[in-house]
């Protein structure tokens, strides 16, 4: 009576971890989840979180609030939440610069590679690369040779310094071996009248903002940013197809928490965004916004952040890059 006793209280006592956290998953989310936008109301990642929150709501029982906290280029609402309690009720919304890029390029409180935990790419805008229709080339590998032969006569334009847009263009002219000179501009509607006057030659922005234009020919795709070709463009070729493997760049947006917070609350988060992603209504608003819906895993996502961060340190310091 006693053995069965003692192997009783042994069993019990081995299985009481895992009971716990069977509790705790169980329990997670208990409140309201905050999710920190650190750019200004009614932008992408804003509007973006609100499409996703409705199926997010409904697989978690819990209410999203949305809170926008912009300021310096989105560092301000993302050190709020690295500050926050990883306790997954406090989340982060930002784009690719907060978590890959910033860090090269300024002083930061934190670093976003090891004070945040990724959760899930929520979005993902193809960036494409226009030219003037007056440029004599129809693809990468002609505009290269012409830049090679015809150096000073080419100018790029960037509405904001120290993007994934700008430093995209910047790892282009490394690896090309070719001088592009930057023109800012204070936004990219501004940026994009100026390709169409031919005041600039080139700009990579995201495909939404300018289709009509592609439509109606006053723009030339030259060439995505994307692993492979996207639907929307079937017959404009990769970078990678042009003759720049391993170049590959977008605008995304992604969902990270505190570092620390518990892998099963992680997990319940990836899990409800990609549910969220098979909704049919989603994905249809996906296409007709210009977006491609992202199929990674959390942690592929993670990897993916570390490798592109990777990719523009290098370009940075190579480049000698500021934001002055």
């Amino acid at each position: 009576m006693q053995n069965i006793t003692r192997r009783h209280f042994l069993m019990a006592t081995a299985a009481a971890p895992f009971a716990a956290t069977r509790a705790n998953a169980a329990a997670y989310p208990d409140r309201p989840i905050r999710v920190v936008i650190p750019f200004t109301a009614g932008g992408v990642p804003d509007n973006l979180m609100r499409l996703l929150a409705v199926s997010m709501e409904q697989r978690l029982g819990q209410k999203f609030v949305i809170e926008a906290k912009p300021g310096g280029a989105g560092n301000i609402g993302t050190q709020e939440v690295v500050r926050s309690a990883p306790d997954g009720t406090t989340l982060l919304v930002a784009a690719t610069h907060n978590f890959a890029i910033n860090q090269f390029l300024m002083k930061l409180p934190f670093d976003p590679l090891t004070a945040l935990a990724p959760i899930a790419k929520l979005a993902e805008i193809p960036l494409v690369l226009l030219s003037n229709p007056q440029v004599p080339a129809r693809n990468l590998r002609e505009l290269v040779e012409y830049a090679r032969t015809h150096p000073g006569t080419l100018n790029y334009a960037i509405p904001t310094l120290g993007t994934v847009n700008h430093l995209l263009m910047e790892r282009l002219k490394q690896a090309a071996g070719i001088e592009i000179a930057r023109v800012p501009y204070r936004g990219s509607p501004e940026a994009v009248l100026a390709l169409i006057k031919n005041d600039v030659q080139l700009f990579p922005i995201g495909l939404a903002a300018v289709g009509s234009h592609l439509k109606e020919g006053t723009l030339t795709a030259l060439a995505v940013a994307t692993e492979k070709r996207i639907p929307m463009l079937p017959d404009v070729p990769t970078l990678a197809e042009s003759g720049f493997p391993g170049l590959v760049a977008a605008n995304w947006f992604g969902m990270a928490a505190p570092a620390g917070t518990p892998e099963d609350v992680l997990d319940a988060l990836a899990g409800s965004v990609a549910e969220a992603h098979r909704t049919e209504a989603l994905r249809t608003r996906f296409t007709a916004l210009g977006m491609l819906v992202p199929d990674l895993t959390r942690r592929a996502f993670a990897d993916s952040i570390k490798a592109e961060a990777e990719l523009w340190r290098e370009t940075v310091q190579r480049g000698r890059i500021t934001l002055e």
